[in-house]
């Protein structure tokens, strides 16, 4: 297994192997303690389409860990968004809110899906939306129709319409996956027999940066997820790992070994143009990652003796230390709203996910495993994404920001790993 100390090194490997397939499931190991109760009745006429609408607009909201969805059966007639709402019942049955809404077939073979999210307590129509959407579409429409409950209810946007990518080892073979958020809709962006890692994000979420092992080397490419086109930016003499982009897309931070020791670089995103190098010292200075407002790199050095997290300007200059407890915490990424650090920390032998407060210095340890590594927030902030080990295998669990919400997301067999969650669809 890749240890976080072998990675803080550019030591990757995999050493299980098994054949699986890639579909993630989702397991739901704790929630928030006040979770919104509500009812999403299976919509009139989704009968029509597959995978049902109402089911995976309930399961998102169930897996967010704020609602408690109720069990609805079908009514008879069933309700529509157009259906008078009797609010005093569906208190009596518990629901602060409902969705209504109904599946009809359009001439030109396509389907119309219109819904409507009601509040019970306040007795108030909160609106809803109609959708035009293929067969095919269906996932990607009940994931959207999840987002616009959550923001409704919550206040803040959902993450159900996002993708994440993360890393499969299938016998002698290494396959980039792209997923929705729930697991579901994987497809391969690239397959190797050589270990591809640290795959990154675009902020507009039409490309990754990763770095693969095909040409016996680490390279860092990016690939353009719309025509599967893709180009070798930093192919440099030595190791070129560890890419993170600007929030501006036009630059990648990259670390390379090209003059020596690892030390932090920043490149064209297209690949044009020199490198400039950034971080100037004699120690190992690599796991780059940017601010939100493009201004500030975290990233990991062992220029004090043992790992830890530092941060200087963008452009370059004076460093300054950001972590202090422990001797040994890695692997920087920073929240949406650059308030809070998500990194790896020793934790009394264990390797688990820590959150430090920017502002209070607080710290804390969010996960309860002791393999942790990979960790990528959410867009809205809300939930990290992780790698950990779970009975010998890697396997991709995710933790909300405050410990609260755990999930596991497992296959049947083999090895996932290197997880990185997607921006919000634009």
């Amino acid at each position: 297994m890749i240890r976080p100390l072998a990675r803080f090194l550019a030591a990757f490997a995999f050493l299980l192997a098994a054949a699986a397939q890639a579909q993630l499931s989702i397991e739901i190991t704790g929630a928030g303690a006040q979770r919104i109760p509500v009812a999403v009745v299976p919509f009139a006429g989704e009968g029509a389409l597959a995978p049902a609408i109402s089911a995976i607009v309930r399961a998102d909201l169930e897996r967010s860990g704020l609602f408690r969805t109720l069990e609805v059966p079908p009514l008879n007639p069933p309700l529509t968004e157009a259906s008078n709402v009797n609010y005093a019942e569906w208190r009596s049955r518990l629901a602060d809110a409902v969705v209504l809404g109904s599946v009809a077939a359009r001439p030109d073979g396509r389907f119309e899906v219109r819904f409507k999210l009601f509040d019970t307590v306040k007795g108030a129509d909160l609106s809803g939306v109609a959708y035009t959407l293929s067969r095919e579409q269906v996932r990607t429409t009940a994931h959207r129709i999840a987002d616009y409950v959550y923001e409704k209810l919550t206040g803040e946007k959902g993450v159900f319409s996002t993708r994440i990518a993360y890393v499969v080892k299938r016998g002698a073979r290494f396959e980039l996956q792209i997923a929705d958020a729930d697991g579901a809709g994987e497809e391969t962006a690239l397959a190797s027999f050589e270990p591809i890692i640290s795959p990154a994000w675009s902020p507009d979420g039409r490309r990754l940066a990763y770095v693969s092992f095909e040409n016996k080397k680490p390279v860092v490419y990016v690939h353009s997820l719309q025509d599967g086109k893709r180009q070798a930016v930093a192919h440099f003499r030595g190791s070129n790992s560890a890419p993170a982009w600007s929030p501006d897309g036009r630059s990648l931070a990259v670390v390379l070994t090209v003059d020596g020791g690892s030390q932090i670089y920043l490149i064209n995103a297209d690949g044009t143009g020199p490198r400039r190098r950034i971080s100037n010292s004699s120690a190992i200075d690599t796991e780059p990652v940017f601010s939100p407002d493009g201004q500030t790199l975290y990233f990991t050095s062992d220029r004090g003796g043992s790992p830890q997290i530092y941060r200087m300007p963008a452009g370059g200059g004076e460093a300054q230390r950001v972590t202090f407890e422990g001797s040994y915490n890695v692997s920087p990424r920073i929240s949406p709203d650059g308030r809070n650090l998500a990194y790896i920390a020793r934790n009394a032998g264990k390797f688990q996910v820590a959150v430090l407060d920017l502002s209070t210095r607080q710290a804390q340890i969010l996960t309860d495993s002791d393999k942790d590594e990979s960790p990528s927030f959410a867009p809205n902030g809300r939930m990290i994404l992780l790698a950990t080990v779970n009975s010998g295998r890697g396997v991709l669990s995710a933790v909300s920001a405050d410990g609260r919400i755990k999930q596991r997301l497992t296959v049947s067999a083999g090895d996932v790993r290197e997880p990185a969650w997607g921006p919000f669809v634009r």
